[in-house]
């Protein structure tokens, strides 16, 4: 996680980064808005902006947008009141950080963003063979197209090759084709040069250079134009870009790696994805196991989880009941192994004892909301679990549609017909 803090060193804001940094946060303050833009511009990289709710976020998100920067902002304040913080919400930012800082609200905000741990847990002999052959082509500068169903560990499984790369201590940079929007996604890749259209002020450096060096992981790659497309082919043919507005390639030199939860042999069908660039992106293909498919790993994985946020949280040790994981052996698991860890994160959180009981991960009640979802239309109770789940993964799409167990297609049209 690389945190951009935009605001004045206090006592509270500083309690917020020490923690921030006890997480294996990356913290670089910079003192005004016009500052943040140009050191996001630099292609220095940030996964989240912290900006002080004093300043003027309605203006920086502009700013931001104008210069095609997608990076998520949430304000932060002392003692702030909630007018302040639905200001802030209604300024642009995703969310309000109230300070002195609550450990289990940064906890919980940076779950939602990313996940920086490489490791891998399974014996299960599908896990262990996708493991295998990641360890075996590592080291290769060959690009990766992993596939898998949403919610798999696709991500995970990229940054485990690049920690095993001679890349390894280069940049890994990871770029979600569905999260961004398609007129902010080239630019994003590939940056843009000063006047190159109305708004860009100043010279941008895309995800392309910024990972020059290390790895570029564009996830769920099926969902960018076709358009966009034959420029990221040319890009991986020639080891060079060309920047919006630019008059000259710039070199660059990087190892891909794609992940796509659809098939992409049927994209190509439909006239959906190059097959050139599939040939391009698919030198080596890992297939990820869903859930249902690694059905010893779930205990492990479970017990991983739930140490894992006892820890994140500062709460004292926790066990998975043995009927608690009897029902979470015959559930189905939609949305795979990020949902097991939502579940997990949440029971954590709730449970009253030591010990973590049927209740607490309460899959029947997720099993009558998936159910719900599918089965009511458009009702008030489906809405809410939407936006909240929206609310909860702040924006990111693609998460949401994971754990609602729906593709990213169905959530943006459940979403359109909500705000006719």
């Amino acid at each position: 996680m690389r945190l951009l803090i935009i605001g004045d060193i206090n006592s509270e804001i500083k309690t917020a980064i020490d923690i921030a940094r006890s997480k294996n946060a990356k913290v670089v303050m910079v003192e005004s808005c016009s500052q943040g833009v140009d050191f996001l511009c630099q292609g220095k990289g940030a996964d989240l902006v912290l900006v002080d709710v004093q300043f003027d976020i309605k203006s920086l998100v502009i700013a931001m947008q104008n210069e095609k920067i997608s990076t998520p902002v949430i304000a932060y304040g002392v003692q702030c009141s909630p007018k302040d913080a639905v200001l802030a919400i209604k300024s642009g930012a995703r969310e309000f950080l109230p300070l002195p800082p609550d450990e289990r609200l940064i906890a919980a905000i940076f779950a939602a963003l990313s996940d920086d741990s490489v490791s891998i847990i399974g014996k299960s002999q599908p896990m262990l063979d996708s493991i295998a052959l990641a360890d075996k082509i590592a080291a290769s500068d060959a690009n990766v197209l992993i596939t898998g169903q949403s919610g798999t560990g696709k991500e995970v499984f990229s940054s485990y090759i690049h920690s095993k790369s001679k890349r390894k201590d280069k940049l890994f940079v990871a770029v979600n084709c569905a999260a961004i929007p398609e007129n902010l996604l080239e630019s994003e890749l590939f940056g843009h040069e000063k006047g190159a259209f109305t708004g860009a002020v100043s010279r941008r450096i895309g995800k392309f250079e910024e990972s020059s060096g290390g790895t570029l992981l564009l996830d769920e790659i099926s969902e960018m134009d076709t358009r966009l497309q034959a420029k990221l082919l040319r890009a991986i043919q020639e080891r060079e870009i060309d920047r919006v507005g630019g008059n000259s390639p710039v070199k660059v030199d990087l190892r891909i790696i794609a992940t796509s939860n659809r098939d992409l042999q049927k994209e190509i069908e439909k006239g959906n994805f190059r097959e050139d660039l599939y040939f391009r992106l698919n030198i080596i293909n890992i297939r990820l196991p869903s859930l249902q498919e690694r059905g010893q790993d779930i205990e492990l994985l479970a017990n991983y989880f739930i140490k894992k946020y006892t820890k994140t949280n500062g709460l004292g040790e926790k066990k998975l009941s043995q009927s608690a994981l009897d029902q979470m052996l015959v559930y189905s698991w939609p949305g795979n192994v990020r949902e097991l860890e939502n579940v997990l994160h949440r029971a954590v959180l709730i449970s009253d004892s030591p010990e973590i009981m049927p209740i607490d991960i309460n899959i029947k009640e997720r099993e009558k909301e998936a159910s719900a979802y599918h089965e009511i239309g458009s009702s008030d109770n489906e809405k809410r679990m939407v936006f909240n789940t929206i609310g909860y993964c702040l924006g990111d799409m693609s998460k949401a549609a994971s754990i609602l167990g729906v593709t990213i297609e169905i959530l943006r049209e459940k979403l359109e017909t909500y705000t006719k």
